[in-house]
């Protein structure tokens, strides 16, 4: 009768938050098998979500294993560093490097983040939540959760959350957003790609170029920058092979499993559920959009004083949302055009937008940290 009457105890603790909670776990669950919208990172983070949501949950208790691996991997940002050795594994700068004024058009699209950051704080949100929120926007999940943790934000789930989730989200966002700001004549515009190869020794000094002058102009965005930097250089030098394979996959892939099931740490009912939760979703939407805007308004004011006109569209892959937002835009293309290849024009944008995305979450950093 004890054993039965301490069950009944158990299932007593239940209630409605925790329920919710479930449902959001279970949500972001369908979504990345039934959707594969960002799976390796969806699916961790909802089964995680329902972890740290059972009644008297032993895994997010004090010594439990999830705080452990939340203390020892992102309250110190070491996951999102580690990550950004495989994501700068990944990248190949060669389109960029071959046109090195994309660079701009990375810039400008982190357009939307300093829009938000200033609607944050008009929405009642202190400043170090505010441009926490605001680096939704650069489409960039690892930033975004190394901004908000070391502002110390109280809604690292949240921002987590709807970083990743926008990003997933890149192909049914994006284009409608695209349509909008342009016509179809500036959609059609053709953009030949006539870049020479790259020579190995610029590939080298490339991200080490880049990461001293980060350092040097933007101290707080240094380890963001040189984590990625030394991924590529990893890459780049050609006689580390082995290594560039393991930081691209195994390190890549286990930091993301990591880092899924641990931010669901923040994920909990007394966290999550609250009327700031739906306005930080929107927000992140509303610097998505701007982001997008920005990137391809600057490209259409770049053409009224060019005679070589560019297609506008790329100037949307200037996020962070490396490569979803390069293809997006470059099938957009073909749609108005099939003969009208712009993949080389996009990838070099949308790494350009990597960079800059860094950088901007290291300029919140030096004005608010």
């Amino acid at each position: 009768m004890e054993e039965l009457f301490s069950i009944f105890q158990y299932f007593g603790t239940i209630n409605w938050q925790m329920i919710v909670m479930w449902v959001i776990g279970g949500v972001l669950i369908y979504l990345a098998i039934a959707k594969q919208m960002e799976p390796t990172l969806l699916l961790p983070m909802g089964f995680g979500t329902i972890l740290v949501n059972l009644p008297l949950d032993g895994a997010a208790s004090e010594e439990g294993p999830i705080t452990i691996l939340f203390n020892a991997g992102i309250a110190n940002e070491l996951f999102p560093l580690l990550l950004f050795i495989g994501i700068g594994a990944m990248i190949d700068f060669e389109p960029l490097l071959t046109n090195p004024k994309l660079l701009l058009f990375g810039a400008a699209a982190q357009f939307g983040i300093f829009i938000t950051l200033v609607l944050a704080t008009l929405c009642g949100f202190d400043l170090h939540d505010a441009a926490s929120i605001s680096i939704i926007g650069a489409a960039d999940g690892p930033t975004s959760i190394f901004v908000a943790n070391e502002l110390g934000s109280k809604y690292v789930g949240a921002i987590t959350v709807a970083a990743y989730s926008y990003m997933a989200l890149v192909p049914v966002i994006q284009p409608p957003v695209i349509k909008l700001v342009t016509t179809k004549k500036e959609r059609r515009i053709r953009m030949e790609y006539t870049g020479k190869p790259v020579k190995k020794l610029t590939k080298i000094l490339f991200p080490i170029i880049v990461t001293v002058v980060a350092g040097l102009f933007a101290p707080q965005s240094v380890a963001l920058v040189g984590f990625l930097m030394f991924g590529n250089l990893i890459r780049a030098c050609g006689v580390l092979e082995s290594l560039s394979q393991t930081a691209q996959n195994v390190l890549a892939n286990l930091i993301t499993i990591l880092l899924g099931i641990t931010v669901a740490f923040q994920m909990k009912a007394e966290y999550f559920l609250n009327i700031n939760t739906i306005i930080i979703i929107a927000l992140g939407l509303f610097a998505f959009v701007f982001d997008t805007i920005g990137g391809v308004m600057f490209a259409k004011l770049i053409n009224l004083f060019s005679k070589k006109k560019i297609n506008p569209m790329i100037g949307a892959a200037g996020i962070s949302a490396f490569p979803m937002s390069s293809r997006v835009v470059h099938k957009l293309g073909l749609e108005e055009d099939p003969s009208n290849f712009l993949l080389m024009h996009t990838v070099g944008t949308n790494v350009s937008g990597q960079i800059a995305s860094v950088i901007a979450g290291g300029l919140i950093l030096s004005f608010f940290a």
